[in-house]
């Protein structure tokens, strides 16, 4: 009997999936792992440990399978004073070509070291747009405090000039590693903490990832949130809303709104591309989550959600369907304004 398109299909998916499986092992295995930059490693890709905690309670109880990913590590020229760094997390298409070539050369060019992490590569995994769960969420999250610790050792770098920046599913863990309780729960060596935040066409602002928003959930350190007003993969009217409450509740927030771009507009591909099987959620959506007692609640009428109302809450704001496209104007616009934004904070 012939497969079926959607049997060969899937055999394929599996098939890719297991050889980059073993690439990434293969590479792990090649590569040294790292503890620490005490002795100041130039530029290159260095791997290190993290975890890949489930669920963000998991993560906040420093739970999780051990693993080792990578990244890439951007050093301006010259050897003076130390510098500020920015870590930026890539989405759920993996890293991408921009991130290793535009984003650096912009901020190296400002002075600014950069750290690009590779989230999905040492987990076996190429893309998590058709199913996000093949990556939890809450492993970006803890990713993103690794990379801290370890770039807070290299003598080049100030530990307390260091930004996070994250595209897309990046810009949800940017989001979540500016959460007073999540930070608490990562004992952070020091009181070692990020300076900035900057969430670019982030997801995270509705659905499960968006949290209730009050005094104090959120710290005091600045956030820039960049984002197209043509994007339908993270509609811009959730961030808006949610960047809003969050300015309001204490937090100082910047929203720089990009005319005409879509989704992933620093990519260097200009052509408009409509990604059929993209999971995401509907801007309306109303599901949040209490940071302090982790219940679900409808933001709309407060009530809480739970058993079978949280479930078919759930399944209303889910969709499918979204398109991207590379924007070289609104790329610029966006490094000017996190170049901006950055230079201010770290008083450069």
């Amino acid at each position: 009997m012939m497969p079926s398109i959607r049997q060969a299909a899937s055999f394929v998916r599996c098939l890719a999936g297991v050889l980059l499986a073993a690439l990434a092992a293969g590479q792990a295995a090649a590569q040294e792992v790292v503890s620490n930059f005490a002795s100041g490693p130039g530029n290159g890709v260095y791997a290190f440990a993290s975890t890949t905690p489930k669920t963000l309670p998991e993560l906040m109880k420093g739970g999780g399978e051990a693993v080792n990913i990578r990244g890439h590590l951007f050093l301006p020229p010259g050897d003076g004073a130390k510098l500020p760094a920015v870590v930026l997390l890539h989405g759920s298409g993996g890293v991408y070509d921009a991130l290793l070539n535009y984003w650096p050369k912009q901020f190296n060019a400002a002075g600014m070291a950069v750290f690009v992490l590779d989230m999905f590569g040492p987990r076996g995994v190429q893309s998590t747009a058709e199913d996000q769960s093949s990556v939890p969420f809450s492993a970006d999250v803890a990713d993103s405090f690794a990379a801290l610790k370890l770039l807070a050792t290299h003598p080049r770098i100030d530990p307390q000039r260091i930004a996070l920046m994250g595209f897309s599913r990046g810009g949800t863990a940017t989001l979540r590693a500016n959460v007073t309780r999540i930070i608490a729960s990562q004992q952070l060596p020091g009181g070692l903490h990020y300076a900035a935040f900057i969430p670019t066409y982030a997801g995270g602002c509705a659905g499960v990832f968006r949290l209730v928003v009050k005094p104090g959930v959120f710290t005091s350190a600045p956030m820039l949130f960049i984002h197209g007003d043509a994007d339908d993969y993270t509609p811009i009217s959730a961030c808006l809303d949610y960047a809003d409450k969050i300015g309001k509740a204490g937090t100082p927030v910047q929203f720089v709104t990009l005319a005409g771009a879509q989704h992933k507009f620093d990519m260097d591909d200009q052509r408009r591309q409509h990604l059929r099987n993209a999971s995401r959620t509907k801007p309306d959506c109303t599901v949040e989550i209490d940071i302090d007692t982790m219940y679900a609640y409808d933001g709309a009428t407060g009530a809480r959600l739970q058993g079978p109302a949280y479930g078919e809450a759930l399944k209303a704001c889910q969709a499918v369907g979204a398109t991207v496209e590379g924007s070289t104007k609104a790329r610029d616009q966006a490094a000017q304004a996190s170049q901006a934004f950055l230079k201010k904070v770290f008083g450069l």
